[in-house]
């Protein structure tokens, strides 16, 4: 490999300001070839103590700075990752095996709205006041930042879901060392080469790049990182809370999803089916809120799986820089073994697979032979308890069942550990309000996908995970509370 390292792009961790060069490294993969594009530092406890130092250091001067002086500088750098949206958007998609359309189109500016919208939301929060007359009390609170935040992101969404921790963090008037997936590195350090310019200070937002079991892991157990937030495994959460417990650390995980979609037959399928396919297979299936288990009321489910199953073989798969492919690569070839398998499992079990993987073939170009790449698949006549309708898949991968009973389709769509989102189709608004307040899930959506405001809350019940995000959420959570009593 050192023949052709010279081409291989090499990132280097962010800490105080400054490039630093690691003394070890990891490979990191092209996933729509299958080969080594970038080497990513494999930063350990060292590395991680010297961005935490750096934290530390210049959370004095940013925390006693405005919000407003602090809106000024997420807008300024907002307005320099939108002037760099195209590089950003190739870079992503490279990177993480996405088509360059989704990364042009919902990675890049969300991570641009990430920060404007933080840098409008600090602007707005009031603290509470309550009078004791009786007494000749007045009670107020005052809300200020926590300190160093940990930040670990991962691999789906690399620089959206990095800025939505980012972004609230130093809004508050925190100061960060974050890790992104060592998968997907590059948008993260791309965004380093801009903080200067935006006038962020040094060790404001440090990245150290790495795995989760030696830098993930050094941060989470850092006794100076009083906060943590991660999205990624249930599994790797389970070992956070482990780690973090000894210190009392605070706390945000958002977690899996295995998100039913309902559809009655009042539902407008001409609506239903173009977005629950989007909701399906978009950015690869590997989106947590994707729909991985669709339940269709029994009267509308042979039309509904015919009409399906042909609309989802039409969706190009192939070269993620293609502008006409829908669907690009897995993120790596381990991923895509697992979610192959979980195909190969429903099939032994006597579930039919319509369309996709092992049905139909898979034609790709002479570039992309050896990258990650699955057809969009989909599963009939799978059983509730079957394993692909209780495990996150996290592919291009979804079961489709029939039901018979509003009241049947709730138990069924609840009976699995996790609620992160749900969708319900129909045009009876007395049902879609009954069903959305029984479903547990932490979103609903109805007659729709993935509409977002950022003030509201989002998050997981269950096994989804603990905490919300969100305008006032996020405020909450990256700030301590303070209540204080005047006698007068």
């Amino acid at each position: 490999t050192m023949a052709h390292s010279k081409a291989l792009l090499v990132l280097e961790n962010f800490i105080a300001g400054k490039f630093v060069p690691c003394s070890s490294y990891i490979d990191s993969y092209n996933p729509s070839t299958g080969e080594v594009y970038c080497r990513v530092p494999d930063s350990g406890k060292e590395e991680v103590e010297a961005a935490v130092k750096a934290a530390k250091t210049a959370f004095p001067i940013w925390s006693s700075k405005s919000p407003l002086e602090r809106s000024q500088i997420l807008n300024k750098l907002a307005d320099l990752i939108e002037h760099d949206l195209e590089a950003f958007a190739q870079a992503e998609s490279k990177d993480q095996g996405k088509t360059i359309t989704f990364a042009r189109t919902v990675d890049i500016p969300r991570a641009v709205y990430n920060f404007r919208f933080f840098a409008s939301s600090i602007l707005h929060h009031t603290t509470e006041c309550t009078e004791m007359a009786t007494v000749g009390c007045v009670h107020y609170t005052s809300r200020t930042p926590v300190g160093v935040a940990g930040l670990i992101s991962p691999w789906n969404l690399p620089l959206y879901l990095l800025t939505w921790k980012i972004a609230p963090a130093i809004a508050c008037g925190n100061t960060v060392v974050a890790k992104p997936s060592e998968m997907t590195s590059v948008t993260a350090w791309m965004m380093c080469k801009l903080l200067e310019k935006a006038g962020v200070p040094h060790g404001v937002v440090n990245v150290v790049f790495g795995t989760g079991a030696k830098a993930g892991e050094a941060l989470v157990c850092h006794p100076d990182v009083p906060l943590i937030s991660f999205t990624g495994s249930m599994l790797t959460a389970q070992r956070i809370t482990e780690k973090s417990a000894p210190h009392c650390k605070r706390l945000s995980l958002e977690l899996g999803g295995k998100n039913p979609a309902i559809i009655f037959d009042d539902a407008d399928l001409s609506q239903c089916i173009p977005t629950t396919l989007r909701s399906s297979f978009a950015n690869q299936g590997e989106i947590c809120l994707c729909t991985s288990r669709i339940f269709v009321q029994r009267g509308i489910y042979s039309d509904f799986l015919k009409r399906f199953v042909a609309e989802a073989k039409k969706w190009k798969v192939g070269n993620p820089s293609d502008p006409t492919v829908d669907v690009g690569a897995l993120i790596s070839k381990e991923h895509l073994e697992k979610v192959k398998g979980y195909v190969k499992k429903a099939q032994a079990e006597g579930a039919r697979v319509l369309c996709g993987e092992g049905v139909d073939s898979l034609a790709l170009p002479t570039g992309n032979q050896k990258g990650y790449f699955m057809l969009p698949t989909v599963i009939a006549e799978v059983k509730d308890e079957s394993c692909c309708m209780q495990e996150e898949i996290f592919g291009p991968v979804t079961c489709v069942v029939a039901f018979d009973t509003e009241e049947e389709v709730i138990e069924r769509a609840n009976s699995v550990k996790y609620g992160l989102a749900a969708t319900v189709w129909s045009s009876n608004v007395g049902r879609v309000h009954r069903v959305a307040q029984k479903l547990q899930s932490g979103l609903v959506w109805t007659n729709c996908w993935l509409v977002r405001d950022l003030n509201l809350p989002f998050g997981g019940m269950k096994a989804s995970g603990i905490g919300r995000e969100g305008a006032k959420d996020s405020y909450e959570f990256f700030t301590e509370v303070k209540t204080i009593t005047i006698k007068h």
